[in-house]
C-alpha cells in the first residue's frame, strides 16, 4: 500500500496525470484498497495538502498544469525564468519556472519580457526554480509601455504618473512629448534608465484627457492589455464577407422566433419559440426552440478574423463601451438576429414533459427571419396586461406560450436545485458626456428568468449531443468547493448556529436551505457573501467535471457565439458532428482544445477585473469632489490589514486601514469574517452596515479611502470565547495562536 508521501510525492510529480483513477492504477489498487485510497485522498483534501482541480488532484498552492507566464529573467545557466502572470496566494512569492527548450519550435525565440502559454511540471532538480515549462504558444505582451498621466513640475520638469501606484514616476525630455499636454492619459516607453534617479520615457500614445471619464475605460483596457483595436487583415475579411445562403439549412423562415433582450442591445445572437406538445404521449409538455447566431459560417477556423477572436477570447463591457469580440460587421451585421430579416442560425428543439423534463432534442442548421425584436420590459409588460403596439399582435401566438413553457422548465429548475444566490447586479447609468448619472438595480423580471433558463438548457443540449457523438469539446465547467473552503464556512455558520453537513458530496440544495433559513434576516446578505466566496472559480476545460452552480453533469456554452469563442469552437463541434456543412471544427483545432481553454478562461478573468477596476475608477472620480462626505456602506471584506466597505448607493469598495479604528488591539478572526477589539471585544464583521467618512479618491488608481464614522458592535459569544481562548494561551501577552495581532494607533 502507498503511503501518504507516496501519493503526494506521485501527485507532485505527475500534475498531467494526477486523477484517482491514474494514482490507483499507478500503484495497482483494486477493490478495497480503492476505498482505502478514496478515504486517504479525502483526509489529505482536509488537511489542506492537496486540492482538486478539474478531474486531477494537485497539491495545495502548485500551479496549474497549464498556465500564462511571464519570463521576466535567465538563470546563470542562460536558461529563461518565467513566472506565473497570475498569482492569488497572497503574502507569498510567485513560484519561478525554468523554461525548456521546446521541441521542434518554429518562429522567433521566446525572450525576456515575453509572455507564454505554457504546461507546467515539478522540477525533479532539489535546487533551483521549483518548476519547469515547456512553451505551447507565444502570446502578445507589451511589456515595455507604461500607462500614465502627464503632469509638469513646479520646476518645469514633465514626469509621468504611473496608473500603476507601485511604478515609480517618469521623466520625460521635453523632445519626447509627442504634442503630449498636461493631463493627457498617455501610453510610454521607457529610454533610459540608471543605478540612481529616475527613468527616462518617451510617449509614445495620447490616449486621452484624464479629466474625460472616457479615459478611464482606457485605463484598464491598456493596463490589462485588452486588444481594441481590429488589424486591417481582420477589418478586410469581415467587410468582404458575404450574406449566407440555403446551402446545408433548414428554412424556417416562416417560424415566428422572437429576440428578447437588454432595451439597449446593439446586436442579437439567440432567438426563441415555444409551444405546447401535440404528442398524446406527452401531456401537458411543451417544446422549446433555440435559434443562435451561425456565426462559424462567417469566422472560418484559421482566418485573421479566427485569430484575433481567439486573442480577445470575449467581448469586454465598460459602463462607456464595449470591447467587442469580433467587427461590427460581422457582430452587429451579418450575424445579429435582426427583425425581419434573413440570418442564418443554429437551432435545437428541445421536448419537455409537464414536470419540466427533456424528453428529446434535435439540432438544425437553418435561415430563420426573426418576427420581432423585443426588450425584457416590454416582453414581460404584455404578460402582465400592457401590450403595446408590436407585443399585443403577438401576445396569444407567441408570447403566451413562451411563458407556459417557462413555467414548465422551471418546476425542472426547481426539481434540479441549482444554487441561488441573492446577489442583486449594480448598473451604472452615465450621462450624455460620460459621467456618472446614477447607480441602479435593474429589476429581475421574469423575461430575464424566461431567456436565462432557455439559454441554459440549450447549452446542456449541445454538450449531450457533443458527447453522445464522441466529440471533443469544450465544456463551462465549475467545481464543487474545496473541502478547505467548505470547512471555512462550517466554522463561520457555527457561530450563527446553522450547521453545514460534512464530506466531499456537497450539493447546491444544500447551501440554498442555508440561504433559505436566514432570508429576511440580518444575517442574508453576509451569508450570501460568504457562501459565494466558498465557490470555486467556473472556467472552461475540454475534461468534463460538470457544472456544481447549476447542478449539471454537462453543461457547454453554445448560445452567445458573438462574444464568446467558447460558444464558437462548440457551434465548430456541432457542425462538423451532425454533418452541418462547411465551418467544422478542424483537426488542428481538437488537438488545440487544451491551449485554448487555458487562453479564453484567462480572458474572461481579464475582462472580469478590467470591468471591476473600470467601475472603481469611475466612482472614484465622480466622489473626488465629495471628500469628508458621509456615507453608508456594508463591510464587503475583512483582512488583516483592515476593512473594504462597498457604498450602499454606488457598490464601489473603499478601504479602512485597521490603524485607523480605535485605541485597542484588533484581532483578525478569519474564519469568523471579523475584526474585533481585544480588550472590549467589539468589532466589525463582514456584511455589517456601517456609516464612513471619505478621506481619500484617487480616479487614476481607482481607489477609496474611509474613516469609520460607526462604533463597534459586540461579537457572538462563540467568537469572544474564541478569543479569551487565544489570549490565555499566550498569557496576555505576544501573538495568539491562529490569529494575527496588530498594535492600532488611535484616530488621528
Amino acid at each position: 500500500m502507498p503511503t501518504r508521501d507516496d501519493i503526494l510525492t506521485f501527485i507532485n510529480e505527475n500534475p498531467d496525470r494526477a486523477g484517482k483513477r491514474d494514482i490507483a492504477k499507478a500503484f495497482n489498487l483494486k477493490g478495497d484498497n480503492r476505498i482505502f485510497l478514496k478515504d486517504m485522498l479525502r483526509d489529505l483534501a482536509d488537511e489542506g495538502l492537496i486540492e482538486k482541480r478539474a478531474k486531477r488532484l494537485a497539491r495545495k498552492g502548485a500551479l496549474p498544469h497549464v498556465a500564462v507566464l511571464d519570463i521576466t529573467g535567465r538563470e546563470a545557466g542562460g536558461g529563461l525564468i518565467a513566472r506565473p502572470a497570475e498569482w492569488e496566494a497572497t503574502g507569498e512569492k510567485a513560484p519561478e519556472v525554468l523554461i525548456r527548450p521546446s521541441r521542434g519550435a518554429t518562429g522567433p525565440a521566446p525572450g525576456i519580457g515575453d509572455r507564454v502559454l505554457a504546461k507546467i511540471f515539478p522540477s525533479p532538480e532539489k535546487t533551483g526554480p521549483a518548476y519547469t515549462a515547456r512553451i505551447m504558444k507565444r502570446l502578445e505582451h507589451r511589456s515595455d509601455a507604461v500607462l500614465g498621466v502627464l503632469r509638469r513640475t513646479s520646476d518645469g520638469e514633465w514626469r509621468i504618473e504611473p496608473v500603476e501606484r507601485r511604478q515609480a514616476e517618469l521623466v520625460v525630455d521635453s523632445g519626447q512629448l509627442n504634442e503630449a499636454k498636461p493631463g493627457d492619459l498617455v501610453e510610454v516607453e521607457i529610454t533610459r534608465a540608471g543605478r540612481h534617479g529616475l527613468a527616462h520615457a518617451s510617449v509614445r500614445q495620447i490616449v486621452g484627457s484624464i479629466d474625460s471619464e472616457k479615459a478611464l475605460s482606457m485605463i484598464a483596457i491598456h493596463a490589462h492589455e485588452i486588444p481594441h483595436i481590429f488589424p486591417e487583415e481582420v477589418l478586410r475579411e469581415a467587410e468582404e464577407a458575404k450574406p449566407a445562403t440555403m446551402a446545408h439549412r433548414e428554412d424556417w423562415r416562416s417560424l415566428p422566433l422572437v429576440t428578447i433582450d437588454p432595451a439597449d442591445a446593439k446586436d442579437y445572437d439567440d432567438a426563441v419559440f415555444a409551444e405546447p406538445d401535440s404528442d398524446p404521449s406527452n401531456p401537458g409538455g411543451h417544446i422549446v426552440t433555440v435559434a443562435i447566431a451561425d456565426v462559424a459560417a462567417y469566422v472560418l477556423p484559421g482566418s485573421a478574423l479566427d485569430r484575433e477572436a481567439l486573442k480577445r477570447g470575449n467581448s469586454v463591457y465598460f459602463p462607456d463601451r464595449v470591447v467587442p469580440m469580433l467587427p461590427e460587421r460581422i457582430s452587429n451585421d451579418l450575424c445579429s438576429l435582426k427583425e425581419l430579416v434573413d440570418r442564418p442560425a443554429l437551432a435545437v428543439r428541445m421536448i419537455f414533459t409537464a414536470e419540466g423534463r427533456k424528453r428529446s432534442h434535435s439540432f438544425h442548421r437553418v435561415m430563420m427571419r426573426s418576427a420581432a425584436r423585443l426588450a425584457y420590459p416590454q416582453a414581460q409588460a404584455a404578460i402582465d396586461g400592457a401590450p403595446d403596439d408590436k407585443t399585443g399582435p403577438i401576445l396569444d401566438a407567441v408570447l403566451k406560450p413562451l411563458w407556459d413553457a417557462y413555467a414548465t422548465l422551471r418546476r425542472g429548475r426547481n426539481e434540479r436545485e441549482p444554487l441561488e444566490l441573492d446577489l442583486p447586479e449594480k448598473k451604472i447609468l452615465l450621462t450624455p458626456e460620460g459621467k456618472v448619472d446614477k447607480v441602479v438595480i435593474p429589476p429581475r423580471l421574469d423575461a430575464h428568468k424566461l431567456i436565462e433558463e432557455f439559454m441554459i438548457q440549450a447549452n446542456v443540449a449541445a454538450a449531450e449531443t457533443l458527447e453522445r457523438k464522441r466529440q471533443s469539446l469544450i465544456f463551462r465547467t465549475h467545481d464543487a468547493p474545496s473541502m478547505a473552503k467548505q470547512e471555512s464556512l462550517r466554522e463561520f455558520l457555527r457561530t450563527l448556529d446553522i450547521s453545514l453537513a460534512k464530506g466531499a458530496q456537497l450539493k447546491p440544495g444544500q447551501f440554498n436551505q442555508i440561504l433559505k433559513r436566514v432570508e429576511g434576516s440580518d444575517h442574508q446578505d453576509l451569508v450570501n457573501q460568504v457562501v459565494l466566496r466558498s465557490q470555486s472559480q467556473a472556467a472552461y476545460s475540454p475534461d468534463n467535471i460538470g457544472h456544481f452552480g447549476l447542478n449539471l453533469s454537462r453543461y457547454a456554452h453554445f448560445t452567445s457565439p458573438i462574444r464568446r469563442y467558447a460558444d464558437l469552437i462548440v457551434h465548430r463541434a456541432l457542425i462538423g458532428a451532425l454533418g452541418f456543412g462547411p465551418g467544422g471544427i478542424t483537426p488542428d483545432e481538437e488537438a488545440r482544445l487544451e491551449e485554448i481553454a487555458a487562453l479564453i478562461s484567462a480572458t474572461e478573468r481579464r475582462a472580469m477585473v478590467a470591468e471591476r477596476d473600470t467601475v472603481d475608477r469611475l466612482i472614484a472620480h465622480h466622489l473626488a469632489t465629495q471628500i469628508d462626505s458621509e456615507f453608508q456602506g456594508r463591510i464587503s471584506g475583512v483582512t488583516k490589514s483592515g476593512l473594504f466597505v462597498a457604498l450602499a448607493t454606488y457598490g464601489a469598495d473603499g478601504f479602512i486601514p485597521i490603524s485607523t479604528l480605535g485605541n485597542e488591539y484588533y484581532l483578525y478572526d478569519e474564519a469568523n469574517h471579523a475584526l474585533a477589539g481585544e480588550r472590549s471585544g467589539k468589532g466589525y464583521r463582514l456584511g455589517d452596515i456601517v456609516d464612513v467618512k471619505l478621506i481619500e479618491a484617487l480616479p487614476i488608481a481607482g481607489s477609496l479611502r474611509f474613516e469609520m464614522v460607526s462604533e463597534p458592535r459586540p461579537m457572538p459569544a462563540s467568537m469572544r470565547s474564541h478569543h479569551k481562548s487565544s489570549r490565555a494561551m499566550r498569557g496576555g501577552r505576544g501573538k495568539p495562536s491562529g490569529i494575527p495581532r496588530a498594535k492600532r494607533r488611535g484616530r488621528s
